[in-house]
């Protein structure tokens, strides 16, 4: 199993729930989450002073089959692009060497998504 993390741009959300779902991959955990600084980072201007802004983000996480990561992905970044200049998705990957259910402390075998 492969647990997969996405940094998306909030308003390419539904567009990459439709792809995940076109998969079989309809359950996903969603935090709404801030981007600070980096290569594109907001700069904005408060009575003559420049500060850095925080940037609105989507993360998503779920956890797949390691032989379905690379449609997973490849689905999930054609979902998540938006043909602009700019941070569209990072994509971080984190192999999973076990899942326990703690409703009833059985071991998952196979799980689509994540928790």
């Amino acid at each position: 199993m492969v647990k997969i993390e996405a940094i998306v741009q909030p308003f390419r959300l539904d567009a990459i729930k439709l792809a995940l779902d076109e998969l079989g991959i309809p359950e996903i955990t969603i935090y709404h989450v801030f981007n600070h600084g980096g290569q594109m980072g907001l700069k904005a201007v408060y009575r003559g002073s420049q500060y850095c802004v925080e940037v609105p983000r989507v993360k998503l996480e779920m956890v797949v089959s390691s032989l379905r990561v690379d449609e997973v992905i490849e689905a999930l970044s054609n979902a998540a692009r938006t043909g602009v200049d700019g941070d569209d998705c990072t994509v971080l990957l984190y192999e999973i060497a076990d899942a326990i259910r703690m409703r009833n402390g059985k071991r998952v075998a196979f799980t689509l998504s994540w928790p």
